[in-house]
């Protein structure tokens, strides 16, 4: 069965699958298809074969080096031989990364679906590591996973995770009890100790030292960077009250 111009969703459907069981043979685009955009399967089936019994979709990318673009928050858009690349991002990797113009290397999660093929980047190879170990977790997708990573660095989060320091993890935004409770449970004892540390997670913050973190988030401040401003502030000092500590933790991230 040769692969033809389709022009409905059905049709499209149909010939996919039959492509998936091996009965059908792709043959160079048709030219009259030119006036339908290819869905993001078809579009991995054409980019890497132009033989026409090829009957691999592609191989899933695990690294990206190149140009970058633009950046932001959750998003950078990076060029390599001519074609812009669009991969989620966490906080963390975001804040490495270099200005756009310059060269950068990503380590690269490829996330399929029926409906859509998205990359999920990161810097630092173990980060990658720990969002596919969250992906394992029972109600953990890919967009909650990066959200996770982007509320608390995952040297700390695998501490409060084998630590079982469920008041930190429903911390982080998108965290309730169940999910934290899921996540100790199904990842404690398949986690490493972080390198220097036989466990990570952070002394138990104060309610001063609480409310400080709420009123710095509240002020906008990423929840990360609020915990180590806060570190910051502590400076190893008994404690202090709730003025002393804000006003060193706001100076902290001013800096």
């Amino acid at each position: 069965m040769e692969l033809r111009c389709v022009k409905t969703v059905e049709q499209r459907n149909f010939l996919w699958k039959e492509k998936e069981k091996g009965n059908l043979i792709r043959p160079a685009q048709p030219r009259d298809c030119a006036h339908r955009p290819l869905d993001s399967r078809e579009q991995l089936s054409y980019a890497g074969c132009s033989n026409a019994d090829c009957r691999t979709i592609a191989a899933m990318i695990a690294h990206l080096r190149g140009t970058l673009l633009s950046k932001r928050p959750n998003q950078a858009i990076v060029e390599t031989h001519g074609v812009g690349y669009d991969v989620v991002i966490s906080v963390p990797t975001f804040t490495e990364m270099p200005a756009a113009g310059a060269e950068v290397a990503l380590h690269i999660h490829t996330h399929v679906r029926e409906d859509a093929l998205s990359l999920y980047g990161f810097l630092r190879l173990a980060e990658k590591h720990l969002f596919e170990k969250l992906l394992t977790v029972s109600g953990i997708g890919p967009k909650l996973a990066i959200t996770i990573l982007s509320g608390m660095p995952a040297d700390e989060m695998v501490g409060a995770i084998r630590g079982g320091d469920l008041a930190r993890l429903t911390r982080i935004p998108g965290i309730g009890k169940k999910t934290a409770e899921r996540m100790v449970l199904e990842l404690r004892d398949n986690l490493p100790a972080p390198a220097g540390s036989s466990e990570m997670s952070a002394p138990p913050a104060s309610p001063v030292e609480e409310d400080v973190i709420s009123a710095l988030v509240n002020l906008g401040y990423q929840r990360a960077a609020a915990d180590k401003a806060l570190l910051a502030a502590r400076g190893g000092k008994s404690s202090q009250s709730f003025d002393v500590l804000f006003r060193e933790a706001l100076g902290a991230l001013s800096k």
